[in-house]
C-alpha cells in the first residue's frame, strides 16, 4: 500500500506535553465502525461486562537515554533492544561518531561499540557487571521521551512517574505503553467490581517505535523487532474468556502486537517468548483481539497502520479528523480511543 494513505496534518498544538490529571481524566474517543462517540476514559467500566479481560502491558520504562563522549566528540544514545545482560542495540547520534571498536563515555559509564547497523543503529557493550545494568542506567540515564515531546520540553522529574503505567514491574522498555497510561488505582477497582478481568503480558517497547515509515509502499518497510512474553497461565485464561462468550480488550497496541503474534488461527492465544516484528497493516485477519485501546498515533506511522487495519482506515481519517476538530490531545500523554473492530462487508 501506499504510505501517503496514512498520511494527515496535525497542528502542533494537538501534542500533549503533560498527561491529563488525573490520569483517567483523559477523554476518550469509542470508534465503532461509522460511529464515533466522545466519551472519558472512565466511561469504558461502562461499555465492558463480567465476561470481558483486559490485556495490559506490564514492561517498564528504563532511563534509556545517554550523552556523553567518544574522545572530544558530544554522543547521545538511544537503547532500544536489549541483546545480553551488558549488551544493546541503540540509536547513536551523530552516528558517525560511533564507529566499531569506539569506547563511548558517558561521564563514567563506559561501553565499547561492537557492531554497526544501519540507519544509526550501533551494539555496544556496557563496562559493568550484568547485575549493576539496570542501577547503572538509573543512575547516567534519562527517561527517554519521544522526540515529538523531548524537541518541544526538557525531561523533568516529573516524568519518572508519569511516563510509567500502574502495571509496570518488568524492566527493558525504552518507550511506555502509553494506553496504560490512563489507568488509576481507582478506575481499576471500579473495573474489578464490574467483574470485568485483568492479565499482563510483556512486550519491552523499543525506540524503533518513533521511526518514521521512509519507504513509499508499506511492503518495503521493515520493522525492529521487540522482545515478549506471553505466560503459558496468561494464555490459558485468555482462551477461557473467549470460550465464555467474553471479549479479549487489548490496551494498546504494543498488547495487541504481541497477542496477535501468539494467536493461533483458529483464535487461540497460544504461550509466547522471543522476539516479535509483526508489521499489521489493512487487510491483516486479527485473531487474537476484539477490542483495541489505544492513544491518538502520528501520521504514517506503523501505528496509525495498525489502526486502521482494525478498525478500517476510512473510518479512522474519519475519526482522526473529529479527533482534531474536537480538540482531542494526541500521542503518548495524549487522550485514548476505544476502537471496534472493522465489520467484514
Amino acid at each position: 500500500m501506499d504510505v501517503d494513505l496514512f498520511d494527515f496534518d496535525l497542528p502542533k498544538e494537538r501534542i500533549a506535553l503533560r498527561p491529563a490529571q488525573p490520569r483517567d481524566a483523559a477523554r476518550m474517543l469509542i470508534v465503532n465502525n461509522g460511529n464515533l462517540i466522545d466519551a472519558g476514559v472512565k466511561d469504558i467500566v461502562d461499555l465492558l461486562t463480567d465476561k470481558d479481560v483486559l490485556v495490559t502491558n506490564d514492561t517498564r520504562v528504563i532511563p534509556g537515554r545517554l550523552s556523553g563522549k567518544r574522545g572530544e566528540a558530544k554522543i547521545e544514545i538511544t537503547l532500544h533492544k536489549r541483546e545480553e545482560a551488558t549488551v544493546w542495540r541503540v540509536f547513536a547520534r551523530p552516528a558517525k561518531k560511533c564507529r566499531l571498536g569506539d569506547t563511548l563515555d558517558f561521564s563514567g559509564l563506559c561501553a565499547e561499540v561492537i557492531a554497526v547497523g544501519q540507519e544509526g543503529e550501533r551494539t555496544i557493550q556496557f563496562d559493568v557487571e550484568p547485575e549493576a545494568m539496570t542501577s547503572a542506567l538509573e543512575e547516567h540515564g534519562v527517561m527517554p521521551l519521544p522526540p515529538y515531546i523531548a524537541s518541544q520540553r526538557g525531561v523533568d522529574s516529573r516524568d519518572k512517574e508519569d511516563y510509567q503505567t500502574l502495571f509496570a514491574k518488568s524492566d527493558g522498555a525504552v518507550a511506555a505503553p502509553t494506553a496504560g497510561l490512563h489507568f488509576t488505582p481507582e478506575l481499576m477497582q471500579a473495573l474489578k467490581g464490574k467483574g470485568v478481568q485483568q492479565h499482563t503480558v510483556t512486550l519491552h517497547v523499543g525506540a524503533g517505535t518513533f521511526l518514521p515509515v521512509k519507504a513509499e509502499r508499506t511492503e518495503d518497510h521493515k520493522m525492529h523487532s521487540e522482545w515478549g512474553e506471553i505466560t503459558p497461565e496468561t494464555a490459558q485464561a485468555l482462551n477461557e474468556v473467549r470460550l465464555k462468550g467474553g471479549r479479549i480488550v487489548a490496551v494498546g497496541t504494543t498488547s495487541l502486537r504481541l497477542l496477535e503474534s501468539a494467536a493461533g488461527d483458529d483464535g487461540s492465544i497460544q504461550p509466547f517468548v522471543g522476539d516479535t516484528d509483526i508489521f499489521i497493516t489493512p487487510g491483516y485477519r486479527f485473531k487474537g483481539v476484539d477490542l483495541l485501546m489505544t492513544n491518538f498515533h502520528l501520521p504514517k506511522s506503523t501505528l496509525f497502520m495498525l489502526v486502521s487495519a482494525f478498525a478500517g482506515l476510512d473510518t479512522m481519517q474519519a475519526a482522526y479528523s473529529h479527533a482534531i476538530k474536537e480538540k482531542y490531545r494526541f500521542y503518548s500523554y495524549g487522550d485514548s480511543s476505544l476502537l471496534f473492530p472493522e465489520k467484514a462487508s
